[in-house]
């Protein structure tokens, strides 16, 4: 392909599965703690992923370090994932926990892809190392494998601000502007350091060591993968209060927080998307609790705490759940669905649209109607008072139309492949976003075991292609993009 440097992508293909094979390792060390039989199985998928790795960077090791064009940096992000799904399938096939490889991939990319969407209908039937293994892709996607790179392999620094981008790392640092390097490295330690402080606070309300290291890997991922068939159901209100802040910090924009460690709140609430993103996060669940109150018997903190559970794990993309929402009056529901369209901030975890490019389309909007009535006033789009550039509004708008196309294009072939409306609706825009759960046959007590093999190849591809923010996957399969 013309100008496309396939080596030099290998080679970073073979960095990444490198990384992938100690956290590999990591769940073979799970399983010789619990004495496992299935350790031997792990062990081979992190040999094989290690080997693998291994061989691409050293037979790639002379290109590897030089810079990529444009053009390898989207070939390279696709590469990346692709091959990084594939192994991750090993320590399911190799342990027979997931036998069936279209099963065991779909397993793997709604983890890597922060999704939390699941075709298991025991859980808690796996083995301790299959499912730290679980909470590990969500934790190693959620920030993104690419940004751990960039933040582990300083020769990566050239083409990393490309790579990180084009992988959906969207990283708004307003008055933050160290070298890239630095910045991967402090947005990973805030994520590290979330991980950790959840991790404690759930041991302290009552979770196991084991449980609360992977609700807490799943929640900083935004990911949703829980260890108990139920989620978060069974647990104590305590429990379901500390994973709701956690879920709404991890769908902050982590410039956000280094903003709190500098001493700087006021920068954060003067932050017009977090703003929306407080008031949404607040407002929703309040209509709900009302609107549901009979449902929970007029007990206002119990519907309440759910509807605010519900809709943050929803609108950050997180996916856990406290309460079969479907069993909630229609209006709540039709919240619940409308809700999944959201997304969470810009430089965060979380998935789906973002609140951020609503606040810039509304304001293009409000733009169009100002220059109907008064054709000579100039009035610019602005951000957080800043003056935005044109060619950044129309990609903003560009991006939302292309995403609701996506979602009905999407709906359309999840129809046509035998899924009824409101599963077929949901499941694109639940696996777009990067939610979980759905309304119909994988609403947040169901699974997806029950959609055909055809509907979880797509929606594998319906995951990585919201993943990666849309553009650089469909990108390449234009005739432009080989001229």
């Amino acid at each position: 392909m013309r100008g496309i440097h396939i080596r030099r992508i290998l080679g970073l293909a073979g960095t990444c599965l490198l990384i992938e094979s100690i956290f590999i390792l990591i769940a073979y060390l799970v399983a010789l703690y619990y004495e496992e039989s299935k350790a031997i199985a792990v062990l081979g998928a992190f040999a094989f992923t290690a080997f693998s790795g291994a061989l691409l960077l050293y037979s790639n090791k002379h290109v590897v370090k030089e810079e990529l064009s444009i053009r390898d940096s989207f070939i390279a992000v696709s590469t990346i994932w692709l091959f990084m799904s594939l192994f991750g399938t090993l320590p399911y096939i190799f342990s027979n926990t997931i036998p069936n490889y279209v099963n065991a991939l779909f397993e793997t990319i709604s983890g890597f892809t922060t999704t939390g969407s699941s075709i298991l209908s025991d859980i808690e039937a796996l083995p301790k190392s299959i499912l730290f293994w679980r909470a590990e892709t969500h934790w190693l996607g959620g920030m993104g494998i690419i940004v751990l790179v960039v933040a582990v392999m300083p020769f990566i620094k050239k083409n990393g601000i490309n790579l990180m981008i084009m992988e959906g790392a969207f990283l708004s640092v307003d008055k933050i502007k160290p070298k890239l390097i630095d910045m991967a490295r402090q947005f990973w330690g805030i994520y590290i350091l979330l991980t950790g402080l959840e991790t404690l606070f759930l041991k302290l309300a009552g979770m196991s060591w084991f449980d609360s290291v992977c609700h807490s890997f799943a929640t900083t991922a935004t990911g949703g993968f829980s260890t108990k068939n139920t989620s978060l159901i069974d647990f104590s209100p305590t429990i379901q209060y500390i994973v709701i802040i956690f879920m709404f910090l991890s769908g902050m924009n982590f410039a956000l927080h280094i903003l709190l460690i500098m001493g700087k709140p006021r920068s954060v609430f003067k932050n017009e998307e977090f703003k929306w993103y407080l008031g949404l996060s607040i407002g929703i669940p309040l209509l709900i609790a009302l609107f549901a109150l009979k449902t929970f018997n007029f007990d206002f903190e119990l519907a309440y705490r759910h509807a605010l559970f519900q809709i943050v794990s929803i609108i950050t993309a997180t996916g856990f759940a406290s309460a079969d929402y479907e069993l909630w009056p229609n209006i709540c529901i039709v919240l619940v669905f409308l809700s999944m369209f959201i997304g969470a901030s810009v430089g965060s975890t979380g998935g789906g649209i973002k609140i951020a490019r609503y606040v810039i389309a509304f304001k293009k909007i409000k733009q169009i109607f100002v220059k109907m009535l008064n054709p000579s006033y100039i009035y610019p789009v602005k951000y957080n008072n800043k003056v935005l550039p044109q060619t950044l509004v129309h990609s903003v708008s560009t991006y939302i139309v292309i995403y609701f196309i996506v979602f009905l294009v999407g709906s359309l072939i999840m129809t046509f492949l035998g899924s009824d409306i409101k599963t077929a609706t949901s499941s694109i825009i639940t696996t777009l976003g990067g939610i979980g759960p759905g309304i119909g046959n994988i609403g947040p007590t169901e699974n997806f075991a029950s959609v055909s093999m055809f509907g979880k190849l797509y929606l594998c591809f319906n995951m990585i292609l919201g993943r990666l923010e849309i553009f650089p996957l469909l990108i390449i399969g234009t005739k432009a993009f080989y001229k």
